[in-house]
């Protein structure tokens, strides 16, 4: 992940924790085949990594079997992008590929991005008991705390698998059921519900 936390410091290149690594590791049975927005310190080891300038990951073939995303936080104004563009390609990779994601991410549910990717998309969320995770700075351990709370979300068909691995991270939440009402976004930005 490389952009998007800067109220807390000027660093761009915000890591995952070594234990969130692991654990995805794990559950992809030790092959993260694709990390889309890599950096230079990156710790996650993907086969494929992009990293900007010379792959751009919101632009360059998903793919994969398996994805691990820790996408930018905040707004990249070069490129006119924010985080519902990383979901987005999340939820295609695994309804067109066929690819097993897990994106790390800030718990943002009452935004568009999470009504349009997560919730009719995506199997599960993992809440973190960890209630301000810390990233890695540069490839650093600071100690340093997100001034969020985060997630992960699971778009795939292992649910059960994914329930009993992450189950010591976090609450997970089961958002299959989702998937068969029909969701839409009015103009306010409202999650609507119908019987139809």
């Amino acid at each position: 992940m490389s952009a998007g936390r800067t109220q807390n410091t000027q660093s761009q290149s915000w890591g995952t924790p070594k234990k969130y690594v692991k654990a995805v590791k794990d559950f992809f049975n030790g092959n993260i085949a694709l990390d889309p927005c890599s950096n230079k310190y990156s710790i996650v080891n993907a086969n494929v990594e992009y990293i900007l300038p010379q792959n751009d990951g919101l632009f360059d073939s998903w793919n994969f079997p398996t994805i691990y995303v820790n996408p930018p936080y905040g707004s990249d104004k070069v490129r006119k992008t924010t985080i519902k563009n990383w979901l987005k390609r999340c939820s295609d990779a695994s309804e067109i590929h066929g690819s097993e994601v897990i994106a790390l991410v800030p718990v943002a549910t009452n935004t568009g991005h999470w009504k349009n990717y997560v919730y009719p998309k995506a199997s599960a969320i993992c809440l973190l008991y960890d209630t301000r995770l810390k990233f890695l700075e540069d490839g650093k351990d600071t100690g340093k705390g997100a001034p969020m709370s985060c997630c992960l979300i699971y778009w795939g068909e292992r649910y059960d698998d994914f329930f009993n691995h992450f189950l010591k991270y976090g609450a997970v939440i089961d958002i299959r059921p989702l998937r068969d009402l029909p969701i839409g976004i009015d103009n306010n930005l409202t999650l609507q519900f119908t019987n139809d």
